[in-house]
């Protein structure tokens, strides 16, 4: 990915991401400073703060990790974090959650300052409240990615909110760029990234590292080429950021121009090639490039959208202004360990050559 050659141009900064997670734990060495107020949408004792598993602090430090004391650095290390904690069971801590905290996390993100949404988790169920959400989050012009699931072996079946058209379905593959075997694959996936042997968090001791393969790991560096593109182009819309990420990616060697592979989408993220070689075209602000339907806002808000429906209000700013009202769903855990790129300042980033089963393209490779 030639991060170093990358940071020479950008590094995420002024670009903020809501990473919907198990928490985010903002005392480690690479994410001290990194870290904005959140929310914990539980509804269990704790704060956003407090990561009951590591995989949220992995995701975070994927992202915007500075690497510091000899910790993972992030692909995006000027760039901060807004942690957003779900529950990845019906319980935690023996405790029972909040059943729609996911859709709570998600409504809080849209109306947060993050340009960037990212999504480590998944359940085969759709629920009408989330996909809400999802829109909602679009409406706010959001960029939303989501990882597609680790079962390719097992069933292989769809994600949410991965699967949703307004999402961006992210898929993983190794330092070879070739796709892993667990990682799932069909109409979903529309960009892929480095998910295979990336260390992250062994558990929520936060004592050591654990490599590990999972398209949790390949959300989080996607979501960081994204916070890349967008800090080098601070004007530009989702719209025309995802656009230009699908343009630069590089895709399976004889697939032909404009195809979309069931297993790399539109191909393999690489944000050097935007970033300092001019690879993609913005285009239209307005137009999602994976709907080719035009969006409501096209400029990422904080503010509550003015023609939300009283559904859609849910999940707003409270008139105390930093608390969201509760109204989001637990889910299944997308259930794969993430990490990346360095430790003792020595950068191994991975080299490196797009989710949505309703009104799809079908795949031609």
């Amino acid at each position: 990915m030639h991060a170093e050659e990358i940071w020479k141009a950008a590094t995420g900064e002024g670009i903020k991401v809501a990473v919907i997670d198990t928490g985010i734990n903002a005392a480690t060495p690479s994410l001290k400073g990194q870290v904005l107020e959140g929310l914990d949408a539980t509804d269990v004792a704790g704060e956003a703060t407090d990561d009951y598993s590591g995989h949220g602090t992995t995701m975070a430090e994927l992202i915007a990790g500075t690497g510091a004391g000899g910790s993972v650095k992030g692909l995006a290390p000027g760039s901060k974090v807004i942690p957003m904690r779900i529950s990845n069971a019906d319980k935690l801590g023996g405790e029972r959650v909040n059943d729609l905290d996911e859709v709570t996390a998600i409504r809080a993100a849209a109306d947060s300052d993050a340009q960037i949404i990212s999504m480590s988790f998944g359940s085969e169920y759709l629920h009408p409240k989330e996909r809400e959400a999802v829109k909602y989050a679009q409406s706010k012009g959001k960029l939303f990615f989501a990882a597609v699931g680790n079962n390719a072996k097992k069933d292989n079946k769809e994600q949410y909110p991965a699967a949703y058209p307004e999402v961006v379905g992210v898929g993983a593959v190794d330092r070879n760029g070739k796709v892993g075997d667990y990682s799932q694959h069909g109409d979903d996936v529309d960009l892929a990234a480095p998910g295979s042997d990336i260390p992250g968090w062994c558990d929520a001791k936060f004592k050591s590292y654990c490599d590990d393969d999972g398209t949790s790991n390949a959300t989080a560096l996607a979501s960081a080429s994204a916070a890349l593109i967008w800090s080098a182009h601070p004007d530009w819309t989702a719209n025309q950021v995802l656009r230009v990420m699908i343009e630069s990616a590089a895709r399976a060697k004889g697939t032909k121009a404009g195809s979309v592979s069931s297993y790399l989408g539109h191909g393999i993220v690489r944000p050097n090639a935007a970033i300092n070689r001019g690879i993609g075209k913005p285009g239209d602000p307005d137009i999602n490039p994976l709907t080719n339907e035009k969006t409501l806002n096209t400029k990422a808000s904080s503010k509550p959208s003015a023609s939300a429906s009283p559904q859609e209000q849910q999940g707003q700013q409270d008139k105390s202004g930093d608390k969201v009202e509760v109204a989001g769903t637990s889910k299944d855990s997308e259930s794969s360990r993430t990490g990346l790129l360095v430790g003792g300042g020595a950068v191994i980033v991975i080299a490196a050559a797009g989710a949505i089963a309703v009104a799809r393209k079908r795949r031609t490779t």
